[in-house]
């Protein structure tokens, strides 16, 4: 099973970063904007479009408001497995640091989204320090 672990540090305090992130339904307009370009709610999903035209049903495990983590899984697809997690934490006066965990199947597809967590961190860290 691939593993893929992204980090990004953000000018943003934590509380804010995560006010943003726990918003499910607003990655478009409060997190990513530009690398998601919609995200609409359905039942305990959130439906996702990409900037590149991938659509993806995204099911929701967790949303931990004390540990400041989200957890999701992307159903259909391409993929026959995948979990994803994302936590922040506070990393000095007024920053906060997002660790974003993806674990998926097949393996041969770990390039692809590795290379889109690549562009959603740098969107995430544009979005939240340009609202700031």
């Amino acid at each position: 099973m691939a593993s893929i672990h992204r980090e990004v540090v953000i000018d943003v305090p934590a509380e804010q970063t995560w006010a943003a992130m726990r918003d499910i339904g607003a990655l478009h307009t409060r997190l990513v904007t530009g690398f998601v370009t919609d995200c609409k709610l359905e039942d305990d999903a959130r439906i996702v479009t990409f900037a590149n035209g991938l659509v993806v049903r995204e099911l929701i495990v967790d949303l931990d408001d004390d540990d400041r983590r989200l957890v999701w899984s992307a159903v259909g697809g391409t993929l026959t497995h995948h979990n994803s997690s994302a936590q922040v934490f506070a990393d000095g006066d007024g920053r906060s640091r997002v660790v974003w965990i993806a674990d998926l199947l097949p393996n041969d597809r770990a390039p692809a989204i590795a290379a889109m967590m690549e562009q959603g961190t740098r969107a995430m860290k544009e979005t939240l320090e340009r609202a700031q």
